[in-house]
C-alpha cells in the first residue's frame, strides 16, 4: 500500500523550521511520496531571491551553517527533481506584499495557489504544519 500523500504547510521565516519542513518534504518525495508545500507568511522571506541564504533563526540555525548543512532550499528543489513534490507560493501573500513570481527562488515554485484550495487537498493526506 503506498503512502498517502504528504501536504507541508509552511508559514514560519525562522531558519530551522525552513530546514525542517525542506527535509520532511524532500526525504518523503524521494521516498516515492506525494508532496505539496504551500509556503506563506514569514516564510516567503526565505525564498525571495534577494535573500538566497539570508535565514534568521536561533542557536541551532548557527549550528546548521557553522556545520554546513545543505541549504533548505536547495533540498526542496533536489526533492522536485528526484520527486513529486510541488511547491506553491501563497497567492495572498504575494498581494499583499505585491511580489511577483520571479521575485522568487528560480525553478522551484508552481503558479500562486489560495489556502482554501491547498487545504481541500491536502484533505486527501496527510498535513503537516511547520
Amino acid at each position: 500500500m503506498s503512502a498517502p500523500p504528504l501536504f507541508v504547510l509552511l508559514c514560519s521565516g525562522e531558519h530551522e523550521k525552513i530546514q525542517m519542513a525542506g527535509m520532511v518534504a524532500s526525504v518523503a518525495a524521494v521516498s516515492e511520496r506525494p508532496v505539496q508545500v504551500f509556503v506563506s507568511m514569514n516564510a516567503m522571506f526565505a525564498f525571495l531571491k534577494s535573500r538566497q541564504g539570508d535565514y534568521r533563526g536561533g542557536e541551532f540555525s548557527a549550528i546548521l551553517k557553522e556545520k554546513g548543512a545543505p541549504d533548505p532550499v536547495q533540498l526542496l528543489q533536489q526533492g522536485k527533481m528526484l520527486g513529486e513534490l510541488k511547491v506553491f507560493p501563497c497567492s495572498m501573500a504575494m498581494d499583499v506584499t505585491g511580489w511577483k513570481e520571479e521575485d522568487l527562488v528560480e525553478d522551484l515554485f508552481e503558479p500562486p495557489a489560495g489556502l482554501t484550495k491547498f487545504l481541500a487537498d491536502a484533505e486527501s493526506g496527510q498535513l503537516v504544519v511547520i
